[in-house]
């Protein structure tokens, strides 16, 4: 089975692939850093050989570089699960961020999932099949301080995958929403963050990857995760 992850060279997207890559799945990765990608690739292939993985390095956030990706991807045949992770956290306050701020979250943070899977679904459609997650946030959910253009696009990623839900249904394909609370990644890094009040990586991807296995028959619509004693 093949599965697409994007962003996929560190944190949250590494931990995804490593689920599908131990599960023995064909993966087809991206990340805008080559040498990180293909450090990833290296890493999953080597621990675990019964899978396949080939990588592209890309920057989502260019419609042209994310369709690209996908007509690339489709050479290898029709996606049976896409994991739209590529994202960016900048906070700030939409009263006072520098300009540009909010064009860029959109780009990243929803552009690229918007762009990429219209490349594929053509493909998926005429198959009838598929599973397509968001990685949306819990600032999909509710507006918090310094939240700004993230919050915003995230709301907006949210809106996204639930009218891809209710247009996709007919086709037979899945849609989830994935809203993690605060979790380990470089999105933190320059924060100062006790470790014992944030989620593991792999509680994300755990959860992803017990969604996709379920029977056609059932949908999970919505995955919301929080750190074990609330928010930040």
């Amino acid at each position: 089975m093949n599965v697409i992850i994007t962003g996929a060279s560190k944190g949250i997207g590494f931990a995804i692939a490593e689920q599908f890559a131990a599960a023995g799945y064909s993966l087809f990765i991206c990340s805008r850093n080559a040498k990180e990608l293909y450090d990833a690739m290296d890493k999953l292939q080597t621990k675990y050989p019964q899978c396949t993985v080939k990588a592209r390095p890309v920057d989502m956030s260019s419609k042209e570089e994310a369709r690209q990706f996908g007509v690339w991807s489709l050479e290898f045949g029709v996606p049976d699960i896409v994991i739209n992770n590529a994202g960016q956290f900048l906070p700030g306050s939409l009263h006072d961020e520098e300009e540009g701020r909010l064009e860029q979250m959109i780009n990243v943070n929803l552009y690229s999932a918007y762009h990429l899977t219209r490349t594929l679904l053509p493909s998926m459609i005429s198959a009838k099949s598929g599973h397509i997650f968001n990685i949306c946030s819990i600032a999909s959910l509710h507006a918090y301080s310094n939240g700004g253009s993230y919050s915003v696009s995230k709301f907006a990623l949210l809106g996204f995958s639930k009218n891809l839900r209710e247009e996709l249904k007919p086709h037979h394909i899945k849609v989830t929403a994935v809203c993690p609370g605060a979790t380990m990644s470089s999105s933190w890094d320059g924060f100062d963050v006790d470790t014992t009040r944030i989620m593991e990586a792999n509680d994300v991807a755990k959860m992803i990857f017990a969604a996709s296995q379920l029977s056609p028959m059932a949908v999970v619509e919505d995955i919301v995760m929080r750190p074990q004693l609330g928010d930040l």
